[in-house]
Formats: C-alpha cells, structure tokens, sequence
C-alpha cells in the first residue's frame, strides 16, 4: 500500500501562491499516475490536476490552468502543486491521490490511494 501526506496549506490572500507537497511512502511512485482534488463542503471531491506515470501527460481543470502546475520529483517519492493567483474560490480541503494504473484520469473514483488533505483558504 502507499501512504500519502499532504502538506503546504494555510491561510492566504487573494494573489498570493502557495506549493502543495504529497509525501509518498510504503513504496515508489514513480509507476503511478498522480492526482490532485479539492473539495468543499456539500460538494463532490473535484479534480484539480493530474499527471500520467513518466509526466508526459498533464491535466488541469478549466478553473485552474494557467494559475497552477502539478510536478513530481521521483527521487523524493514527492508531488507538488504549485499554485499561484489564488482566488478565493480555491478555498478547499486539497488531497493528493495515486492511481496505481499509471494514467492521467481526471475522475476521482478511479484512483487507489489518498492522502488525509491539506486545508486552502484564500480571503479576498
């Protein structure tokens, strides 16, 4: 199994950037597609960016592209989303998720693994 810890979250001003990191461990990642989501309160966990096993394929949802980028480092077992621009609409709890097939999916119910989220509030 993989266990997964998110961190990097806080309490921001609208413009201001912050990064995500996903902590992976149990064992390597470097085979598995990766995801982040966010949800919010009364809503259903949405995708936010995904990247496919080797990187060459990325994702990003409409309400972020442009504003946030998903990487990962292999040697360190780590995803990161940066994000920049924040608006508060951002405003969620933001977990990262493995999908141990490897690909760039963009629906949450496919992928295995979850980390216990990371909160994001953006003020205005």
């Amino acid at each position: 199994q993989v266990q997964l810890v998110e961190s990097g979250g806080g309490l921001v001003q609208a413009g201001d950037s912050l990064r995500l990191s996903c902590a992976a461990s149990g064992r390597t990642v470097s085979s598995y597609g990766m995801g982040w989501f966010r949800q919010v309160p009364g809503k259903e966990r949405a995708f936010v960016a995904v990247m496919n096993w080797n990187g060459a394929v990325t994702k990003y949802a409409d309400s972020v592209k442009g504003r946030f980028t998903i990487s990962r480092d292999n040697a360190k077992n780590m995803v990161y989303l940066q994000m920049n621009s924040l608006k508060p609409e951002d405003t969620a709890v933001y977990y990262c998720a493995v999908d141990k097939y490897g690909y760039s999916r963009t629906t949450w119910r496919e992928y295995e693994y979850w980390g216990q989220g990371t909160q994001v509030t953006v003020s205005s």
